[in-house]
């Protein structure tokens, strides 16, 4: 058996992945709630929607599997939050009321959804933690390797800047919501790959991951920096890369320094692609909806075994330890392999990507 722990940033989240084979997992599935047949119904409660991807992809994804794994019979309660904490744990109280089978939150905010989650449990309804770790008694966590994310786009960036910077070339840090314990993550990752090779001069924790206030940030750095002192920036997602994008055009920047996101958005692909941003994090969202349908009907219909081989790695929050959990890989995209990721996964079609105005710069990189 193969250990490797990850240490992050207070609040602490630790992660320690087994690699022992499907079977040889924490958690034996002894919690599962009583067997049930395919008429169930599953809770989905995500978190905003700044970020498109939610209503776009996780939800009909999930939506349409949970239907392919119950021939039909299975139906997913949907709520989104629209970024706030109040709304979700609303919502969540509803769905116990409801007596769903299962709910899987994405957290608005990890710490204070953990009274909900206590109640959940002790309704006798398991709560699966979807792409952000929430705290309280969670019966598994799906999510991808979120410190692998912050790695990706800090080595990324500094492959980008290339021989010319040193470790006093000043970039600036647009990290994600401080509420959000994903964010804490992929800071911690960036920074274990810029540390000692650039100078970050300015950093943020962005409220809510609004594009907004990422703009509004990033002005004032420019106007403490100085534009032409800037070589790079870290923007933890795309929507926030556009603010910062924004941010620099008003202050008369041209030529764009390298800027990371995530998410691949269309617009990000789209930047990606005439150079405005430099590269975002492809995470596969049909992956991951997929297997979290997977894990939630496993859970609900009492199939341990198959449970227990969905959730082979481990995480630990502010309030419980060794959680079961599913960790997706991620991958670095950049104008060479918008071909290789979005589209061959059906993201995007060609059509939709290469618009009249970006119909020049996909056929620069073979996109037809």
């Amino acid at each position: 058996m193969r250990r490797i722990a990850i240490a992050v940033a207070a609040p602490t989240l630790t992660l320690s992945l087994a690699a022992c084979g499907a079977l040889g997992v924490s958690g034996s599935g002894s919690d599962a709630s009583p067997t049930k047949g395919n008429d169930l119904t599953v809770g989905l409660l995500l978190p905003e929607t700044a970020n498109t991807r939610y209503d776009k992809f996780d939800y009909p994804i999930f939506k349409a599997k949970v239907a392919e794994l119950t021939r039909n019979q299975g139906k997913v309660d949907y709520a989104n939050a629209g970024a706030s904490a109040d709304k979700q744990s609303s919502q969540m109280q509803r769905m116990i009321d409801d007596k769903v089978d299962i709910i899987l939150i994405d957290a608005v905010d990890s710490h204070s959804i953990a009274g909900e989650v206590k109640k959940a449990k002790e309704a006798g309804i398991p709560v699966i933690a979807y792409d952000r770790l929430a705290e309280g008694p969670i019966d598994a966590y799906i999510s991808f390797d979120n410190e692998l994310v912050g790695e990706v786009q800090g080595r990324t960036l500094l492959e980008a800047l290339g021989r010319e910077v040193d470790s006093s070339s000043k970039i600036v840090m647009m990290n994600g919501s401080p509420t959000d314990p994903n964010a804490k993550q992929f800071k911690s990752g960036a920074l274990s790959e810029l540390n000692g090779k650039v100078t970050v001069a300015k950093s943020y924790d962005t409220k809510d991951w609004k594009p907004e206030n990422a703009q509004a940030n990033m002005t004032e750095a420019l106007n403490e920096i100085g534009k032409d002192n800037l070589v790079g920036v870290y923007a933890a997602n795309d929507g926030m890369a556009g603010g910062v994008i924004k941010a620099l055009k008003a202050a008369g920047v041209t030529k764009m320094p390298p800027i990371t996101g995530q998410d691949a958005e269309l617009d990000a692909v789209q930047r990606i692609l005439i150079g405005e941003q430099y590269m975002s994090v492809y995470k596969s969202y049909p992956t991951e909806a997929e297997a979290a349908a997977d894990m939630a009907v496993a859970k609900v219909q009492g199939r341990d075994i198959q449970f227990d081989s969905l959730t082979r790695d481990a995480v630990s929050s502010p309030t419980d330890k060794n959680v079961p959990a599913q960790l997706v890989p991620v991958t670095a995209l950049t104008k060479s392999n918008i071909k290789s990721t979005v589209i061959a996964d059906g993201i995007y079609k060609v059509s939709e990507i290469c618009t009249s105005r970006y119909r020049a710069a996909c056929a620069a990189v073979g996109l037809k």
